[in-house]
């Protein structure tokens, strides 16, 4: 006699599909499983009984839409929770746990489209160059001045070379071709791409390095250590980019991803060149580089305005 596979079963075998299959990161999988949480809250579902997933209906599905919009749930949460729906179902059929996928063809509200958020080049100078980096450099003791530095390398490699913040906290010391003076980036679906980087970069990353050799034992791979020698995790990262901004005065809040878009933006208005920019990024689609054109546009917007005789304002 078979022992039905429980709903909880189905939905670990699902996620370990995510992460050993499809490639998919931690951080990837654990917005999954986030979303079918809400999912199996919305429908009431007991996760340690067996289900017949045929039961569930696009009705099913258009009532936890409407629920969690009405809960406050922006258009591209939605988006994005209703796309981990027809995955869960797209992997069920697949493995005949089901026979129909209801997530297809239920629109979501539209998400408003947001401009990403960048620092520009004064305020980039600011915070790398800023009349407080060598204070900041020098720290109070041992333990501040290689947080310092570490800081320092961090944010220029991530404006250097377009970083997500994963792909920063996921650099190995092997990673670095110093005679090409490029690195080597996994990024999303475990794609890599190599990116160069300029002489800033190099010079802060070595002096990292003069630090690291003193905390980390060599069989550690990572390029980015805490001061116990262990790879260096995305919320330090984070935080310490909070306080680096606020220590060089700037009045806006930064963070890791604004870096990656002030890079694209400052790249594609010197450049012109979507395409490489779409490269360096590790863009799949050049749909995602073109907003970074909008950016582009509103600077031009702004430099007819101030110079055009007939676009001054009274």
């Amino acid at each position: 006699m078979s022992v039905a596979v429980t709903l909880k079963q189905d939905l670990e075998r699902f996620f370990s599909y995510l992460q050993s299959e499809r490639r998919y990161s931690a951080h990837t999988v654990l917005a999954y499983r986030r979303d079918i949480k809400h999912f199996i809250r919305c429908c009431d579902l007991d996760e340690t009984s067996a289900l017949n997933w045929d039961k569930i209906n696009q009705a099913d599905i258009r009532m936890c839409v409407a629920k969690l919009h009405r809960q406050g749930l922006s258009g591209k949460s939605l988006q994005r929770w209703l796309s981990s729906i027809r995955s869960l179902f797209t992997f069920l059929c697949r493995f005949h746990r089901a026979t129909h996928n209801p997530g297809v063809g239920i629109p979501a509200p539209k998400a408003a489209k947001r401009l990403p958020k960048t620092l520009n080049i004064d305020e980039i100078t600011q915070l790398l160059d800023g009349k407080n980096t060598n204070e900041y450099k020098k720290g109070k003791n041992e333990k501040s001045r290689l947080v310092s530095v570490r800081t320092r390398a961090m944010m220029e490699l991530m404006y250097a070379c377009g970083l997500r913040l994963s792909e920063l906290s996921g650099l190995d010391m092997c990673n670095i071709d110093w005679q090409q003076q490029t690195i080597l980036v996994t990024g999303k679906g475990e794609k890599q791409r190599r990116i160069p980087f300029g002489r800033k970069a190099k010079e802060a990353i070595n002096d990292w390095l003069n630090y690291r050799v003193r905390v980390s034992e060599k069989s550690e791979p990572a390029l980015f250590v805490n001061i116990r020698g262990h790879r260096l995790s995305n919320s330090s990262i984070q935080k310490q980019l909070k306080q680096m901004a606020r220590v060089q005065g700037l009045n806006t809040n930064v963070y890791p991803h604004m870096l990656r878009h002030s890079f694209a933006s400052h790249l594609l208005e010197s450049s012109k060149d979507l395409r490489a920019v779409q490269e360096l990024l590790g863009h799949a689609n050049l749909s995602t580089t073109q907003i970074y054109t909008h950016l582009d546009f509103q600077h031009l917007a702004g430099v007819y305005d101030d110079a055009h005789p007939r676009a001054r304002k009274k």
